[in-house]
């Protein structure tokens, strides 16, 4: 096992809405449903529990038709300032299981969600990491990196697309 921190993924972005909007966008079902992925994903289903060892199932289509699940456990929940959750990929039943596209990568991973107020604006940061990885997972996970960076990046674009509409 590795030393998660060590390991830590984290990426940040102002965006142009107060922190309660925002932690608004990422905590509500139906917010989440309009905005959340990779740029041109769309989730059809999801199920959220907002409480700690409640979860967030969903379903995400990309933009060529494919289906993935994913599943968040929520470990901390401090409204509206962090979230903590770990994530796997999942099935429709909810049960976890490996990336659909690269098997080495960790099963579980950790992330921490911060929404700081900078006046009108909010700064949003991410903090991801393995959890319970073995070496190689935690490899592939410093690998993409730059997937990650590309992958995040549009998903904030959405979002915040999402908070300027509203």
């Amino acid at each position: 096992m590795g030393n998660e921190a060590a390991n830590e993924f984290v990426i940040s972005r102002v965006l142009n809405a107060p922190r309660e909007i925002v932690w608004r966008a990422w905590t509500d079902r139906d917010e989440l449903m309009k905005w959340f992925g990779p740029k041109g994903c769309t989730i059809p289903v999801a199920r959220l529990d907002l409480r700690p060892g409640g979860t967030f199932h969903y379903a995400m289509r990309t933009p060529d038709g494919k289906e993935m699940w994913g599943k968040w456990t929520f470990r901390e929940i401090d409204a509206p300032s962090k979230l903590v959750l770990v994530s796997n990929f999942s099935d429709a039943d909810g049960g976890i299981t490996r990336h659909p596209m690269a098997s080495d990568w960790p099963q579980e991973t950790l992330s921490t969600t911060t929404f700081e107020s900078q006046g009108d604006k909010t700064l949003l940061t991410i903090r991801w990491a393995p959890w319970n990885a073995t070496d190689d997972e935690i490899r592939k996970f410093n690998a993409s990196h730059d997937s990650m960076t590309m992958g995040w990046g549009g998903t904030f674009e959405q979002l915040a697309a999402y908070l300027a509409g509203k």
